[in-house]
């Protein structure tokens, strides 16, 4: 984007007006984000966030992508994960259920509404276990109680009631937010944005700490950083990657003559899905975890046994933890990419305008076609979004760091997701900017 262009980015009163709403509300989320649960124990706390063991690991990856709100122990300690869960479990229900998928084909639009009226609705139960879950997991870590008064009867009701609802507000207000920016701000941006915003403000922290160690600090930032800009290069080069499908429109009669037909491209991306799937991993991926919560405490021994075998699982970082993060990474790539595939309709869609694949059959054959052509090239793309999972866990390996995964100034998880929303952004601003009258030269610099 050109210093013309980002000038122009204020001169135009509503997009302006749309940044500045962006800003102000992600400057609230921070805010927020430092407000604690009530009751916690900060002892307790402290005890937990200062490990330096796998389960510590695992934490300061959560704490990362939270932004620093599980260390706190924020009533945004959840995040936005909870509505993106809900998420997953209603697009995994409209290819079981035919009603739903039939509500979402007849009336696209009515059938969004219903879909994101739903989600927020399904929210609640799922901040509501995610709440409990997390405190348990917390409690189980530490040996004792991370709340002064937790308990399920007598006077510690109310309190332990307090704490998890103060969660469930803290979800629900962070995703009305990321809802108002999409609103009123940066449009289809906002929960990304709020991500976004936590990931990065943990930058400054992470560099300190990675500093703080005299002997082997600059050196370890320098191979750090060349690791995460070979990364992102990475990244922009497969988010950047296209698959140009030929496509023939028909000529267009003007008088008594034919034109020629037009030989055009579709082009397909290798990483339709973005960032999606890695959140989408990493909020299934505590839920096993959160559930197995629930009976640690059983007075069952085998019951508790395997209870604490799970949340060890799903709670560490360790190489189970690693396969089956990379797996689901590439399931859900797969997955999500098919479900916005699928919504395209490049079938009926190419045959409405008479358009033609060489060689292909228009209508169900060419969608039919497309669907072959789409899961071959997001092979690359899903065993990349995989690995770039996993590399902190590969490079804790070979890194002697010591201490929390979170020192990689952002993990690679982090990363995409941060490149992604930076990608999504700015092609969204400069979409604003051509509905506003912008065009490239004509407002000189």
């Amino acid at each position: 984007m050109k210093r013309s262009a980002l000038r122009y980015l204020w001169k135009s009163e509503d997009i302006r007006k749309k940044l500045l709403i962006t800003l102000a509300i992600l400057v609230i989320y921070r805010a927020a984000a430092h407000v604690p649960v009530p009751g916690i124990d900060p002892t307790v706390l402290a005890q937990i966030t200062q490990r330096t063991d796998a389960a510590g690991n695992l934490l300061a990856i959560f704490n990362l992508l939270s932004g620093g709100t599980v260390a706190r122990f924020s009533v945004l300690a959840m995040g936005v994960y909870p509505y993106i869960t809900a998420q997953i479990i209603l697009q995994l229900l409209v290819p079981i259920i035919p009603a739903l998928e039939r509500r979402l084909k007849d009336n696209p639009r009515e059938g969004q509404k219903w879909m994101e009226r739903w989600t927020v609705i399904l929210t609640v139960p799922m901040a509501a276990l995610s709440a409990i879950g997390q405190i348990n997991i917390f409690t189980s870590l530490a040996g004792r109680p991370v709340l002064l008064d937790y308990g399920w009867s007598g006077t510690s009701l109310l309190p332990t009631l307090a704490a998890i609802f103060a969660m469930m507000g803290g979800t629900m207000f962070g995703v009305w937010l990321g809802q108002v920016i999409s609103e009123y701000g940066i449009p289809n941006q906002g929960l990304s944005l709020i991500i976004f915003a936590g990931i990065v403000s943990q930058i400054p922290g992470n560099l300190l700490s990675i500093l703080s160690d005299v002997q082997r600090g600059w050196w370890l930032l320098l191979i750090i950083l060349v690791i995460l800009t070979l990364t992102i290069v990475a990244i922009v080069f497969v988010q950047q990657g296209r698959r140009n499908v030929p496509v023939l429109f028909p000529g267009r009669r003007v008088g008594n003559r034919m034109s020629m037909p037009v030989r055009s491209n579709l082009p397909l991306m290798v990483n339709m899905a973005g960032m999606i799937p890695l959140i989408f991993a990493q909020s299934f991926l505590t839920f096993p975890a959160i559930v197995a919560s629930y009976f640690v405490q059983s007075n069952i021994a085998g019951v508790k046994a395997f209870a604490e075998g799970v949340v060890k699982t799903f709670s560490a970082q360790s190489v189970w933890y690693s396969v089956i993060y990379f797996l689901t990474v590439v399931l859900f790539t797969f997955f999500y990419t098919d479900v916005l595939f699928q919504q395209q309709n490049y079938g009926d869609n190419l045959k409405k305008q008479g358009a033609q694949i060489p060689g292909v059959v228009r209508g169900g054959a060419t969608q039919k076609y497309l669907n072959k052509v789409q899961r071959r090239i997001t092979l690359p793309g899903a065993i990349f979004l995989g690995v770039v999972a996993v590399l902190p866990y590969i490079l804790s390996l070979v890194l002697p760091v010591g201490t929390h995964a979170g020192l990689f100034l952002l993990s690679s998880a982090g990363l995409l997701i941060v490149v992604g929303v930076v990608r999504d952004t700015f092609n969204i601003i400069e979409t604003e900017l051509k509905l506003h009258g912008y065009e490239e030269g004509l407002i000189k610099g």
